[in-house]
């Protein structure tokens, strides 16, 4: 089974929620935990045990395990292994891009079946131009796997680059977009290329000419709900393709751990949130 077709199952199950796995050190302290690896393979183990069953997918920032070296490198290969075998899909937080055969070996590192730090997909940034991520869509659609390119961010710094106008006339973002559709062609219920969009971007989508809706894939965006996304922002960004968002929530679920009751309760209560925002986002659109 495609990775878009698992996501499309999880996000029905579950609701549109991913719940991001960020480790860092205010949050560790928060959880009275030291800033250490093996503070990761703790706070880790939690976060798995509370999004399992009620959430879309985890999305583990690699950052925040890279930053203690191997230790950290090691608990994050097992937090990823574990969620493969309770059956927890994963968006491993990379942001790669390169060209040839580097590009290659980061496909290799998060996409081969086997690898250590084997994921279910893997965020990649375009800004090498499209087609040097070929390796990483390459091995996606061989073994099952995603890959998230990073498209409208909500960073004002961004807009430098992803607004500007490419040779053909396009906005980048429009072309990012529009690469995805293509590679998403016929794919049901959607394709295994999905996008970053910030739900916070206002009208950018409108005012680049970007289609949103031919996507055909999952759309992972950040900031909706206590960041500052309701539906009003949910159906002007996203329009007719707010099927396809995959809401992102980090702080304002972690901040509720240790405790594993307690964190999975607010789980629960953010999936059954964003479940609420894109519905009101659709009542909205048609007012």
């Amino acid at each position: 089974m495609t990775f878009g077709a698992r996501l499309a199952a999880a996000m029905d199950a579950h609701g549109p929620l991913c719940v991001g796995v960020d480790p860092h050190p205010g949050l560790l302290a928060q959880w009275g935990l030291p800033d250490t690896a093996s503070s990761l393979v703790t706070f880790g183990d939690a976060v798995l045990e509370a999004s399992t069953g009620a959430c879309a997918a985890i999305k583990p920032n690699a950052a925040f395990f890279e930053r203690h070296g191997s230790a950290g490198v090691a608990a994050l290969e097992q937090l990823l292994g574990r969620a493969r075998e309770v059956g927890l899909l994963t968006i491993l937080d990379a942001k790669r891009g390169d060209i040839g055969s580097t590009m290659q070996g980061y496909a290799d590192s998060y996409l081969r079946p086997g690898a250590p730090l084997e994921a279910d997909s893997v965020t990649v940034s375009p800004y090498l131009g499209f087609g040097s991520l070929a390796p990483a869509f390459e091995l996606a659609q061989e073994h099952g796997k995603g890959v998230f390119v990073l498209a409208l961010t909500s960073n004002p710094e961004g807009a430098e680059v992803q607004h500007a106008i490419a040779p053909d006339g396009r906005a980048v973002a429009a072309v990012v977009a529009d690469s995805a559709a293509a590679l998403n062609s016929g794919a049901s219920p959607m394709g295994s290329v999905g996008l970053v969009v910030g739900a916070t971007v206002g009208d950018a989508v409108q005012r680049l000419g970007i289609e949103l809706d031919r996507v055909n894939g999952p759309l992972l965006s950040p900031g909706v709900g206590a960041q500052g996304a309701g539906a009003a922002e949910l159906s002007l960004v996203f329009g007719n393709a707010r099927g396809c968002v995959l809401v992102n929530q980090s702080r304002g679920v972690l901040q509720a751990g240790p405790i594993v009751e307690k964190l999975r309760e607010a789980v629960v209560a953010a999936a059954a949130d964003v479940t609420s925002i894109l519905r009101e986002s659709q009542v909205e659109r048609k007012g």
